[in-house]
């Protein structure tokens, strides 16, 4: 059944109010012809707006200036709140009216002044304020223009070190407009309401996770009525949410819900990816906060159901030296409720009992530039003491070995030099490899190990002319998740120079390959054939202006770092028993 309205060249947002007002009746009416059809759409020749029955009851979208149907800021879940705020989410609202899907940037607490200076975490423009809610569980959908159904869907999982970040703070447009896709994207908690992990009842941790267990929940229950295929879902993140994807897999929760994962610079085998020990984290930050009785366990879960919003948002943790972050994903201690993980990623993943999808999978070449902005406080620290710069993850039985261990990482980075201006280009290895490069290649070995036979393996390497040079050098570099930015949408794409104009062409045509086949190369295309990745990290394909397919995926550097954690991996524990 059809509706049509003339398109008005006014303000989206001006549309969405007079729509709002102007066709309340003729919408009623419509509702009433199709109260016998309680689910899919309704949608017009050309028009202007779409209504979608989901289970929660009848959603409105509009189009946007790109042509597509967007609904914005649908609840997906309750966030619970008080001093329950700490707790998984509780089921979603229902309505018997038609939810208006238009509010556009609702975000969950976070310290939000971090967004000003971060231009990697947000996007740039200048017509948008941003929303801060506690009651934050919403997504948004983008619908491509076409009545084709039962199309592939992809849901993306934002990045900002599980401190920021919120649903559209990136876009996929371009994605969108080839008409073969679904696009979700939607918030999780973050800091301390998403990864606060005490281990008690009230306070049992992973809320974040257990956020987004919730979203992909409702994705199967809801996208048919979209027109996407919940038999057909991939989901892919960069950075924290590329380890958010790669945790997922390795859920017994999860299991079921997706089908194809793209982690884009986020292993779930890093160290910030899940938390060392929680309870210590949680009393550090505590005492931070000027809280002093941190073991009374009871008293310290008082103290974070009762604190201020802004006080405890007020701290930053995205800027550890020893590659770790206070709040991420914890083990969990079990307390006869669901959990998300019950066990470190590394001993799931030896198992084999995971979900073994296709998975994309890799990194950017240079992803350690992520840490230039610390480099003139950090070089003298790193010759004073370098030992506060190993990850977090290693553990050692004197303070003799963990200083001869250092001094092995040290010289095989930096030889018997000081870290300074000369050889900034190691500083950059070093802090790639420790945060985001080996963890990708040991994820990937242990997988392969394990009986994963489709993971697509790749190092990105394209750095564009008019990116700037690494400081101290006449070099230009591939920075973390520089992939990311090739795929998604950026601001005034017209004006890239013509190699990156190629360059996010030929991204884009591979990760839709893989969102729609599990292949990034698929037979019969004219790309260069891109196999999986077998043992010791071969092949993976080098991206840069040219597909290239190597051996050895930084075959030194993980041989010499699967010598280190082999001797010296600290697992991550549970909360202990109180």
């Amino acid at each position: 059944m059809y509706n049509i309205h003339t398109k008005l060249s006014v303000p989206q947002f001006c549309i969405n109010m007079l729509y709002y007002l102007l066709f309340s009746v003729i919408e009623m009416w419509w509702q009433m012809v199709v109260v016998c059809a309680c689910a899919g759409i309704i949608l017009a020749d050309q028009t202007d707006w779409r209504i979608v029955n989901i289970d929660q009851g009848p959603v409105k979208g509009y189009r946007a200036p790109h042509g597509n149907i967007v609904f914005y800021g649908i609840p997906f879940a309750t966030t619970p709140t008080g001093p329950n705020k700490f707790k998984p989410p509780l089921p979603p609202p229902t309505w018997n009216g038609t939810f208006e899907a238009i509010e556009k940037f609702v975000i969950c607490p976070q310290q939000t002044s971090l967004h000003v200076s971060s231009e990697n975490l947000i996007r740039e423009t200048k017509d948008f304020f941003l929303n801060p809610q506690e009651d934050c569980l919403i997504t948004n959908v983008y619908v491509p223009d076409t009545e084709e159904t039962n199309l592939s869907v992809v849901v993306y999982f934002y990045g900002g070190a599980y401190q920021l970040g919120y649903s559209n703070i990136k876009t996929a447009i371009h994605l969108l407009n080839s008409k073969e896709i679904i696009i979700v994207d939607f918030n999780y908690r973050l800091g301390a309401h998403g990864f606060l992990c005490l281990g008690t009842e009230d306070i049992p941790g992973n809320a974040g996770m257990k956020d987004q267990v919730a979203l992909l929940r409702w994705v199967q229950r809801n996208i048919a009525s979209f027109g996407g295929n919940p038999n057909d879902v991939t989901i892919t993140g960069w950075s924290a949410g590329a380890s958010s994807v790669d945790l997922l897999m390795t859920s017994r929760i999860a299991k079921g819900l997706f089908h194809k994962v793209i982690p884009e610079s986020g292993p779930s085998l890093s160290a910030f990816s899940v938390q060392i020990d929680p309870v210590a984290n949680a009393k550090a930050i505590a005492k931070m906060l000027d809280f002093e009785d941190v073991d009374n366990i009871q008293a310290l879960e008082d103290f974070y159901k009762n604190v201020e919003l802004e006080k405890l948002y007020s701290l930053s943790f995205i800027n550890d030296s020893d590659s770790g972050l206070l709040f991420a994903p914890c083990i969990e201690r079990y307390l006869g409720q669901e959990m998300f993980l019950d066990e470190s990623p590394e001993n799931i993943l030896k198992s084999g009992n995971y979900s073994k999808v296709p998975m994309l999978y890799g990194i950017s070449e240079m992803e350690g530039m992520f840490r230039l902005p610390n480099f003139e406080g950090w070089k003298n620290l790193m010759n004073e003491n370098f030992t506060e710069f190993i990850p977090c993850n290693l553990k050692f039985k004197s303070e003799e070995e963990r200083d001869n261990v250092t001094l092995e990482i040290k010289r095989f980075y930096f030889g018997d030099e000081p870290v300074s201006e000369k050889n900034i280009m190691q500083y950059v290895q070093y802090f790639g490899d420790t945060l985001f490069i080996y963890g990708t290649a040991r994820a990937a070995k242990i997988q392969v190990e394990a009986g994963n036979d489709q993971i697509y393996l790749y190092e990105y390497g394209y750095a564009d002319e008019n990116s700037d040079y690494i400081i101290h050098t006449q070099t230009r570099g591939a920075t973390h998740c520089a992939q990311t930015n090739a795929v998604l949408d950026l601001e005034n794409e017209e004006n890239l120079s013509d190699d990156y104009k190629k360059m996010k062409v030929l991204m884009r045509q591979l990760w839709i390959n893989f969102i729609k086949t599990g292949r990034p190369v698929p037979e019969g295309s004219p790309l260069t054939p891109w196999p999986p990745v077998g043992k010791n990290g071969s092949p993976f394909m080098f991206i840069d202006r040219e597909l290239t397919l190597k051996e050895g995926f930084v075959q030194d550097r993980a041989l010499f770092w699967d010598g280190i954690y082999e001797k010296y991996y600290r697992e991550p524990i549970a909360p202990y028993p109180f």
